[in-house]
């Protein structure tokens, strides 16, 4: 019974997220992600090495193909989604934790710049209610 309420409340949260929040909630979960392989890595357990990043590949996947291309910045977020990839890629083959030590803070970054830009049209939103 506890699981089902928690399953039914999980899901409640996801679908009631804002745009804002679902994407910080990725980044969340990609950087969870970077630490697992990490750690997964450094203990030699390779199937759950494997599989962390599988996930983080899936959520740079999905990251990209959600962008909207006819904004610039869209342009310049596709770009980085792709060097990360890359790096994935690259971390996969050689299983070198200095590649995730060269990418995490990036995605860190921008998760951060993400929610601070989060912050701001929160505020502003408050703003233009309060002035009405």
């Amino acid at each position: 019974m506890n699981q089902n309420g928690y399953q039914q409340y999980k899901t409640q949260s996801i679908n009631t997220m804002t745009k804002a929040e679902m994407l910080i909630l990725l980044y969340d979960e990609l950087i969870k992600r970077l630490i697992r392989a990490e750690i997964a890595l450094k203990n030699e357990n390779f199937t759950e090495f494997d599989a962390a990043v599988t996930r983080c590949r899936e959520i740079i996947d999905y990251l990209s193909s959600t962008l909207d291309r006819k904004y610039a910045i869209s342009q310049e977020l596709y770009r980085m989604y792709e060097y990360f990839q890359y790096e994935l890629a690259r971390l996969s083959a050689g299983r070198k934790t200095q590649i995730i030590e060269e990418i995490k803070p990036l995605i860190i970054e921008l998760r951060d710049t993400f929610k601070e830009a989060d912050k701001k049209n929160g505020a502003q939103t408050t703003q233009v209610k309060v002035n009405k």
